[in-house]
Order: structure tokens, then C-alpha cells, then sequence
């Protein structure tokens, strides 16, 4: 079978059709949303063909840890912080075509399948990370999003952002290649993995992966499609396409607030509209009997929720951690729902069963493909969550907890030969696979909330229900325990 993976990036499941079934927006969980129903009509289109995950949560945050969690099954916020792939890691794409140093001929007369990348997310060739296209067998980048260094041309163009900002290269780059929507980044990406099933559509068991950076910001969608939901389009006061991560009434007023919401909701309109060119493309070549689709994402977003704006500051509570997942099969699960717990380190046992090659032991994803094809199946009884360094969340679908690190936050190590070029850590020295770490925690203070009845965890019951509270700590300690972490996990955050 055949297999695509899509990953777009900072998608918020609440403005997903399949999740939020037409409601307004402050209808779906969080009541600090607009009131505003965001149509997107292919991916309703999509989880008609496929099964829908109602308990999706990502795993290890930002954006390049969650891509290793997919790139080697297993959560990178326990072990390590942004970086690049490891020199050790069994990395998917070359669990499904071998070597990459070796003719795509050999590669195909040994049996396997070939791999190919489609991507504008920078991050994944920058310095820091950078080497995460490097075990396909072809792979391609469009150029020129947020902070990718391309054009130079010293020329005038507008840029809504401080010019000292790292937007101001996207606005550059945009000034000088964009002429029509089909120049947006998402609509090149879509375009691009399109005409790759085009031309390989008869490599049996291909491995596509397509990673769209939106609605990741600078969130600049075309201006009708802003309109859609703040009338003024851009003829506002002022605007910058980036946020800063931080409570939304230290930089916005409420009105200035919604133009961004605007935005952000008009960037999940436009990526939408692309993924259609896909769709389109799987109906024409007749694609469905023989691929299997995941779509996913890393991570969301706060956009007035909790009232912040943006991601990181906090703990991982449902605007972030939460995250919509649905898998089109061809033959299972079809306009069905699952309510069991997954994870974006599923992804790496689903693919390699689908296409047909063996997991690696040590793993800490589930196959996914029991689940579709029996409703009761199971997965896990608990999903975790976090960012390294930070607090850990776990949840069981009903309750969840974000538990603080306790005193200084330490002991934390570093593991990997990697240091921290992007995200900034105290790193010490490199000895015996690991480096001393010295960080702050978010300054929050431990969170329990039931979802059930506080869907956006607006209710901290921490205080209140001390031995729920336990209960859940004890779990987390436990689930520590299953996957293997570091011991000095449990130590930091006080459930030795």
C-alpha cells in the first residue's frame, strides 16, 4: 500500500470541519474564540474517505520536536530539546528506502520503496536541525517561507513587520516571486506533491511525505479570503504578520486581537483550499484503492485562549496539545470516528506497516491500522506531552495534568551529541552520551482540569481535588516508567 503523510503546521483542530461540524469557533471548546464558522471543505472531503480522531495529541513541542517524534516513533521532550536528527536514529524515511547514498535503481531492485519529502519548512534544512530531508530518495523545498534566507535583491518592498525581525526576509522573498495565490507557500507545496504523484504514481508502496509550513504565521493570506472574517481586510491602523508569544493584552486591543484571529482563520482557509489540488489529484489517477492518507499536525496554537497568543509560555493545555488527526484508508474506518488515545509517534509503525517493512524495537508509537480496522481496539491508556525542559502533560482523554518541575528544575540532562542552536539551553560539556542542562520551567504552577466538563481547562483543580491529583501524578510516574525516560524525569518534576 501506498502511503502520504501530511503535516501542516500550528493547525488548530477547533477550525478543522471534521471537529468543529460547523459550529462557531467559541462554540467548539474555547469560549475566548470569535464567533465565527471557518469552512474547510476538503478536509471534510478527506475524513469522508477516512477515519476521524476525536483524542489526537502531539507529543514533544515545538516544531522540529515534533517532527522527530514522527521521523523515529519515539518523544524526543523526555530526552532532548530542538535539534537534528541524531547519527543513531533509525529515521523513517530510511527504515522505508535503505541508504540514501546509493542509486534509486538499487534501492528498487533491493525491494524498497521509494521515499520523497515535499516541503517549504525551512527549519528542516537550517542550521540547528537541518538534516531531516537526508534519508529519502528525492526530496523537494520551496523556497523562500518565514525565515528562510533566499532572496537578497536590495530592493524597497513592504513589510508590516519590524524590518530588524526574521520576517523580514519572508516579506523579501514574497516582494520579489509572488504574482498570484497559486504563489502562496501552501499552494506551491500542494502543487509540487501533486505533480509527484503525477509522474510516480506507478512506484508500488511509495512513501510520500508532505510538510506544509501554514498556517504556521507570518500568517498574510490573501486579503478576500481575510475579509471572510474581519470585513477591513488589511485597511486596518496597523498589522504584523508575526505574534509575539505572550498574554494578548500586554501588545493587542480586543479589536486588534480579532484582525489577528482574522488571519490566522483566513491562513487555515487558503491551506485548505490547496489541499484540494491533492484531493484532485488522488481522484484523477485513481489513487484511493491503493493509499493510505494521515494528516496531522505538530501542535496549535493560543490565539486569545487562555488569554495568551501564540505557543510555548505554558503548559501544553488544549489549544496546543490538542490536535486534529484522521486517517483515509482504502478499505477501513470510512466516515468513522475513534476515541482512543493517539499521538503523532504513531506515525512512524503505522507507515512502515502500511507500506511494508519492519518497526524497530523501542519504539513508543502504536500501529494504527488495528485501530481502523476494529473500533475497540486499543492504543494507550495514557497520552504525554511537552516540551523539554518544561512541564509534562498527561492526559487520559477525561482528565488531564500538567505537572510543574518542582525547586530548581533539576537534575536535567541533554541526550545526543547535538547542542541547542535554535532554542537556546545552558548546555555543559558532552560526556557519556549526555550534557549537564541548566533551564527554567514555564512559571506556572501545576494544572488539573476535567475535560469532560471543562473542555478548554479554563478550571485549575489542582487545589481542590488532592487525591485525583495524586492519582495523576502517580499515572505520569508510571508512564515515565513504560517509556523509559530518564530517571531524573521523575526527580525534576517531583514523583520519585
Amino acid at each position: 500500500m501506498n502511503c502520504i503523510v501530511i503535516v501542516c503546521d500550528t493547525l488548530r483542530y477547533d477550525h478543522c470541519g471534521p471537529y468543529h461540524h460547523g459550529r462557531p469557533l467559541n462554540q467548539v471548546v474555547s469560549k475566548e474564540q470569535p464567533d465565527w464558522v471557518v469552512p474547510t471543505p476538503n478536509m471534510d472531503r478527506l475524513a469522508s474517505r477516512g477515519t476521524v480522531f476525536d483524542q489526537a495529541w502531539c507529543g514533544s513541542t515545538p516544531c522540529m520536536p515534533a517532527r522527530r517524534d514522527i521521523y523515529i516513533g519515539r518523544h524526543e521532550f523526555l530526552e532532548r530539546g530542538w535539534g537534528p536528527l541524531e547519527d543513531d536514529d533509525l529515521d523513517l524515511p530510511r527504515q522505508i528506502s535503505g541508504a540514501p547514498n546509493v542509486s534509486l535503481t538499487w534501492q528498487l531492485s533491493q525491494g524498497r520503496p521509494v521515499s520523497y519529502l515535499v516541503t517549504d519548512h525551512f527549519h528542516l534544512w537550517e542550521q540547528g536541525a537541518g538534516n531531516y530531508h537526508m534519508g529519502y530518495s528525492g526530496f523537494e523545498f520551496v523556497r523562500g517561507h518565514e525565515a528562510d534566507a533566499w532572496k537578497t535583491d536590495p530592493v524597497p518592498f513592504p513589510c508590516p513587520d519590524d524590518i530588524h525581525h526574521k520576517a523580514e526576509r519572508h516579506f523579501r522573498n514574497v516582494h520579489l516571486t509572488r504574482r498570484s495565490e497559486s504563489d502562496q507557500f501552501c499552494a506551491q507545496v500542494f502543487t509540487k506533491a501533486a505533480e509527484w504523484l503525477e509522474a510516480n504514481k506507478n512506484h508500488s508502496n511509495f512513501y510520500l511525505h508532505i510538510d506544509c509550513f501554514d498556517p504556521h504565521e507570518p500568517w498574510d493570506p490573501p486579503e478576500e479570503l481575510v475579509k471572510l472574517f474581519d470585513p477591513r481586510g488589511y485597511d486596518v491602523e496597523k498589522w504584523s504578520s508575526m505574534v509575539p508569544y505572550d498574554k494578548w493584552d500586554r501588545h493587542y486591543t480586543p479589536e486588534e486581537l480579532l484582525h489577528v484571529q482574522a488571519r490566522y482563520a483566513a491562513q487555515v482557509v487558503l491551506t485548505d483550499k490547496w489541499l484540494g489540488k491533492l484531493l484532485d489529484k488522488m481522484d484523477e489517477l485513481r489513487l484511493w484503492d491503493d493509499t493510505m492518507i494521515i494528516f496531522t499536525s505538530d501542535h496549535g496554537t493560543y490565539n486569545g485562549d487562555h488569554g495568551r497568543i501564540g505557543k510555548l509560555q505554558t503548559h501544553q493545555h488544549d489549544a496546543c496539545g490538542h490536535i486534529p488527526f484522521i486517517i483515509a484508508h482504502p478499505q477501513y474506518g470510512h466516515g468513522e470516528r475513534r476515541s482512543q488515545l493517539v499521538q503523532l509517534v504513531d506515525i512512524y509503525p503505522t507507515v512502515l506497516s502500511a507500506v511494508g517493512r519492519p518497526c524497530p524495537p523501542d519504539r513508543h508509537g502504536v500501529d494504527l491500522l488495528p485501530v481502523l480496522q476494529d473500533a475497540e481496539a486499543k492504543t494507550r491508556e495514557y497520552a504525554v506531552c511537552g516540551m523539554f525542559g518544561k512541564s509534562v502533560t498527561i492526559t487520559d482523554g477525561d482528565w488531564i495534568l500538567h505537572q510543574s518541575p518542582v525547586d530548581s528544575n533539576k537534575p536535567l540532562n541533554w541526550y545526543g551529541h547535538s547542542t541547542a542552536r535554535f532554542i537556546p539551553y545552558d548546555l555543559g560539556p558532552y560526556r557519556d552520551g549526555k550534557r549537564e542542562t541548566d533551564c527554567e520551567s514555564w512559571p506556572e504552577p501545576t494544572w488539573l482540569s476535567f475535560k469532560k466538563a471543562d473542555p478548554g481547562e479554563r478550571i485549575n483543580l489542582a487545589g481542590d481535588m488532592p487525591e485525583k491529583l495524586e492519582e495523576m501524578q502517580q499515572a505520569l510516574r508510571r508512564k515515565l516508567e513504560e517509556l523509559k525516560a530518564p530517571e531524573e524525569q521523575a526527580i525534576r518534576l517531583g514523583l520519585s
